[in-house]
């Protein structure tokens, strides 16, 4: 059965939340020093929630650290180091983290940008949205598993119907490099990885669903002319019936998945404007989910690669 709640496109992140006690919580949010990652702390620290900011910059994580806590009242707001296209980054945040972790919003992410390459030779965009997370996951699984009935929650994109995940060239070794391609198998990874996650960690009380933000004005599309660019996503979302976001609405459903008893136990699934979205009808860009993003057999072997790729036990 389709999962609808009573928010929608409009609905902000504290909108969601009110009302939900995260007292006593330990939530982590990697990219939450920019865009929808901001409001997605503030509004996690809001409930009560001690949240962690785990970003690349950690001046600018201090600088917002430092806002949430004087907007929300709540000083258990703090900063680590994780850059996610460093596998001994994320094994240096791993080593260091104890106790259980009730929820991680699998946030940061990069898009559409020039071709590059990580030390370990992977694609950076699926290097960062993608692996950096699954390891990032994987090496916090106990600590998942011991808060009880934890969630992972992975913000992906309509952009995942630009691509399936390309098994035989996952890292543009022998295609010709595409941002948009490349951008949209890294997405359908994030989905893909939801459902998997589901499937192998429910013993452990660990379920994991995907989002849609929306299309928000943001540092993301730095790559792709800013507000040029996202005048011409303006016209495409108003195409659709749709409009563009404000952060604060774009954090909206990432709050919505890591919070609300409504998606208690559920998980392996993908979300956009705060409901379970529709399956992708082929013609639209900005809504619906693509079968390929769903498939099991798919997740499966995603899994695996994915395993091999960061050495994982």
């Amino acid at each position: 059965m389709r999962i609808t709640t009573p928010f929608d496109a409009t609905s902000t992140a504290a909108e969601v939340v009110r009302g939900i006690d995260l007292s006593g919580k330990r939530i982590v949010v990697t990219g939450g020093a920019s865009g929808i990652g901001v409001e997605t702390a503030r509004a996690l620290a809001g409930a009560g929630a001690e949240v962690v900011l785990a970003v690349r910059d950690v001046a600018a994580g201090a600088r917002v650290a430092a806002d949430i806590t004087r907007t929300t009242g709540n000083g258990r707001v703090t900063v680590r180091p994780l850059d996610l296209a460093d596998l001994a980054s994320v094994r240096a945040f791993v080593a260091a983290w104890a106790g259980p972790l009730h929820v991680l919003v699998n946030n940061a992410g990069v898009m559409a940008c020039p071709e590059q390459r990580t030390r370990d030779g992977w694609e950076l965009q699926l290097a960062t949205n993608h692996l950096g997370h699954f390891a990032l996951a994987d090496g916090l699984r106990r600590a998942l598993a011991a808060a009880g009935g934890a969630r992972v929650v992975s913000v992906s994109s309509c952009a995942h119907v630009r691509s399936p995940v390309v098994f035989d060239d996952l890292h543009f070794e022998r295609r010709p490099y595409e941002p948009w391609s490349a951008y949209g198998q890294s997405k359908t990874a994030n989905v893909l990885f939801a459902v998997e996650v589901t499937a192998r960690w429910r013993d452990d009380g660990i379920t994991s669903n995907a989002l849609m933000p929306g299309g928000i004005a943001t540092n993301l599309q730095r790559h792709l002319g800013g507000a040029t660019y996202m005048a011409q996503a303006a016209e495409r979302f108003r195409k659709a019936g749709r409009s563009l976001k404000t952060p604060e609405q774009g954090a909206a459903t990432s709050v919505l998945l890591a919070t609300s008893p409504l998606l208690e136990c559920v998980g392996g699934r993908y979300f956009e404007d705060c409901n379970e979205a529709l399956p992708h009808d082929g013609t639209s860009t900005v809504d619906g989910v693509a079968a390929w993003a769903l498939d099991r057999e798919a997740a499966g072997r995603l899994w695996t690669l994915s395993e091999r790729a960061i050495g994982a036990r």
